[in-house]
């Protein structure tokens, strides 16, 4: 077995790399703008915000059942894998609620940062980009961004006008769980009003899994993986009025999903999001300005979890109302920058579905009141940029103790252009974030996880100190970044599994394993490298990378679901209308345990390649592709999932699909 995943392996890039014998490289390389990003830098020029841009080709290649999924390759970037439905990023080891998801630059506004077991309430197949920024400059979103954040941008709500109606539709076929997905977005204008459409579908079966269910136990069964199922649906539509002076504009849209919580005892998820969104941009409001910037959303969020007789035990629920504004100053003495002011108000609760009552976390209503400033500039061959957020942020639960806290989260940074092209920076940060409303007042069973969760109203604010160096080649043909980093955080959250079992009550005995929230010191270090060639450009492209990171609690080991340090290398080849890519990634065992952690995971190997191949019909492209994943049929477990143990990856995965764009 292991010769022919050897022979297989080998085949494939042989056959890839013996296609680069005619190649003409194309050193122009693509210019992406990140929308986060305070200045709308470009992709590869963050100094307070490293990014990775996904778009195009790319991201449709990575697109996975889950935004965990489609970005779990990237550098520093992993996947809370939770069954094929729930999967959320994780950022340098930090996930939940320090790893902010936005939509459009607001905040999405479900709970998918309580709990692993919550899928993340955007729709993949229709976003236009997703962006990755990590370090100071997502505080600007949120103090308790202190991982990072995400933005999935699908242009809703359109900023330029479309001279002919254009669009994109897309339909694929997995194997390894018989995904049927279609997905399609069009954009067309009225006069001075551009309008936008988009909408997917996707139902996914249970999953099929290379070897037995349970880690180490060949009696477990296997085949497919039970409750690996998932359906999902989006609808969404926008408008706005665009003109020299700006844009204003506004949207609605709606995702259903419906998918299974692959436990033992097994469970399902039925969520439904509802969103109403309003986008703002005035140029040169006042004299002294170059852009007026206004967001307005509003969320209705819900979900019940269900037994497997389709009951609801627990219902979600969480309204949120967001308003964010900025103003972009003109240059005065060389210094750029921006001013915004934001607001949230939200109500959550997680309630017994049977009599209402708030066993597991009461009616919280949470209220956020923030004013943040950037500013950038450059000094001869070193841009400089410091940040400031200040936030109050207040819990009123029903029933319980009401707490409030002043938040100061500030940054510094800048990069030293050496030589032309290459660049050393440093940045520092101090983050402070409010404990979650779950982290206060749980005090319940949450089944999806089998855990019964207890919370403590009395927490402190979290507080972290963050530096990074970097070492980078931003320009050529040939490019490389090199970062080491570390977070050393006071009273920091975590969910500490203790030994005991209780029942839905709480009283010992039953099957819920008992989840209390602690706060204690933690640290974590970590490096990433990256080098490309010709990542965008005609002829042949190489990427290779390695990201590794260890997080510990003050004088109680290592922090729980940590990811295991990664190396891997990209291949691809661009010519005429063929495209193609092979990727390979090992991954280490992750033996860093925490204290109540029970088993190592494995190492393990991922094997994918991807092919496509455009033509025109008409003023229309036409792409047909394939892509393959986990080639080698490795049983792959991550040490970042809840789930490892009970729950593998999909097994080997061919996906053929039809993509057009007019």
């Amino acid at each position: 077995m292991h010769a022919q995943r050897t022979l297989l392996a080998g085949a494939i890039l042989s056959a890839l790399s013996s296609l680069s014998n005619a190649q003409t490289i194309d050193p122009t390389l693509q210019t992406i703008v990140v929308t986060a990003s305070p200045f709308g830098a470009n992709e590869g020029d963050q100094i307070l915000a490293p990014a990775k841009v996904l778009s195009g080709d790319e991201l449709r290649n990575k697109l996975g059942g889950s935004l965990g999924d489609t970005l779990s390759h990237e550098l520093g970037v992993s996947s809370s894998a939770f069954g094929a439905g729930a999967s959320r990023p994780i950022i340098r080891g930090l996930e939940g609620s320090r790893i902010k998801i936005l939509q459009n630059g607001m905040a999405v506004s479900d709970v998918s940062g309580l709990s692993n077991d919550h899928a993340v309430a955007t729709d993949g197949p229709t976003a236009k980009q997703i962006e990755i920024l990590r370090g100071p400059a997502a505080l600007l979103y949120g103090s308790g961004a202190i991982g990072g954040l995400v933005n999935v941008v699908n242009d809703r709500i359109p900023t330029t006008l479309a001279p002919v109606p254009t669009g994109e539709a897309e339909m694929r076929y997995g194997t390894v769980d018989q995904a049927k997905n279609l997905s399609i977005s069009a954009d067309t204008a009225a006069g001075p009003i551009g309008l936008h459409v988009d909408g997917s579908v996707r139902n996914s079966n249970d999953y099929k899994i290379p070897e037995a269910r349970v880690q180490g136990d060949p009696n477990s069964g296997g085949g497919t993986l039970p409750l690996s199922f998932s359906r999902q649906n989006s609808l969404g539509a926008g408008a706005s009025i665009i003109q020299d002076w700006g844009h204003i504009g506004a949207s609605v849209s709606e995702v259903k999903n419906r998918y299974g919580i692959p436990t033992l005892d097994g469970s399902q998820i039925d969520q439904q999001q509802r969103r109403y969104d309003i986008d703002a941009l005035v140029n040169a409001p006042f004299a002294a300005f170059e852009t007026f910037k206004f967001k307005v959303g509003y969320t209705d969020y819900k979900h019940s979890e269900l037994d497997l007789r389709d009951v609801p035990q627990t219902n979600f629920a969480n309204r949120s109302l967001e308003t964010r504004s900025e103003l972009t100053h003109k240059p005065i003495a060389g210094f750029r920058g921006t001013f915004g002011l934001q607001t949230e108000n939200t109500n959550f609760s997680a309630l017994n579905a049977t009599d209402g009552g708030p066993d597991t976390v009461p009616v919280t209503r949470s209220t956020a009141n923030a004013a943040f400033l950037v500013e950038e500039r450059d000094f001869g061959p070193v841009r400089m940029n410091a940040g400031v957020r200040l936030e109050s942020v207040k819990r009123t639960p029903t029933g319980n103790l009401e707490r409030k806290f002043d938040l100061a989260s500030y940054s510094v940074g800048g990069l030293w252009t050496f030589i032309e092209g290459y660049g050393a920076g440093a940045t520092a940060s101090v983050a402070q974030r409010a404990p979650t409303a779950d982290e206060l007042y749980s005090s319940g069973p949450h089944d999806s996880t089998a855990t019964f969760d207890i919370g403590n109203p009395n927490f402190a604010k979290e507080t972290s100190r963050n530096i990074e160096l970097t070492l980078q080649k931003n320009s050529g043909i040939v490019r490389w970044k090199t970062n080491l980093f570390q977070t050393k955080a006071k009273n920091f959250v975590y969910g500490q599994i203790a030994g005991n079992t209780v029942d839905d009550q709480g009283n010992p005995g039953g099957t819920l394993k008992e989840r209390i929230f602690s706060q204690a010191g933690a640290t974590i270090r970590g490096a990433e490298a990256e080098i490309t060639y010709n990542a965008h450009g005609n002829g042949t492209s190489l990427r290779g990378f390695a990201d590794t990171s260890r997080g510990t609690l003050d004088d109680a080991g290592s922090l729980p679901l940590q990811p295991a340090t990664r190396f891997g290398i990209d291949i691809g080849y661009k010519a005429g209308a063929w495209r193609s890519s092979a990727s390979l990634v090992h991954a280490l065992q992750q033996e860093r345990l925490a204290s109540f952690e029970t088993s190592a995971t494995p190492g393990y190997t991922l094997l994918d390649a991807n092919l496509s191949y455009t033509w025109k019909v008409g003023e229309t492209n036409v792409t047909w592709f394939a892509s393959a994943k986990n080639l080698l049929n490795q049983d792959i477990r991550l040490s970042t999932s809840i789930l490892k143990d009970v729950a593998p990856l999909p097994g080997r995965n061919l996906i053929v699909g039809l993509r057009t764009r007019f």
